[in-house]
């Protein structure tokens, strides 16, 4: 099992255009980091931070981001498949 690291915000208010005027929307967002060796081969920028380890996940929900920060990193070259 694994989980892409993200941030959710329910009910944000803002601006996005203009013409719109103030809305409000939940937003979404996947954490980030270097891509691994199968990642950078299709996108050489950024690839999600995936948590595939129990203890990741409940760090990542519960603790300070001091804490969860070091979570962000690339799972190891090789981990992942490309099909």
């Amino acid at each position: 099992m694994a989980f892409f690291a993200g941030v959710w915000t329910p009910a944000w208010t803002s601006v996005r255009k203009l013409k719109e005027g103030a809305v409000t929307a939940d937003l979404f967002a996947f954490l980030t980091c270097e891509p691994n060796t199968e990642v950078a081969a299709v996108h050489p920028r950024a690839m999600p931070v995936i948590l595939t380890e129990p203890g990741a996940f409940e760090v990542w929900m519960t603790a300070p981001w001091e804490i969860a920060a070091e979570l962000q990193r690339p799972l190891p070259d090789g981990a992942l498949a490309i099909l």
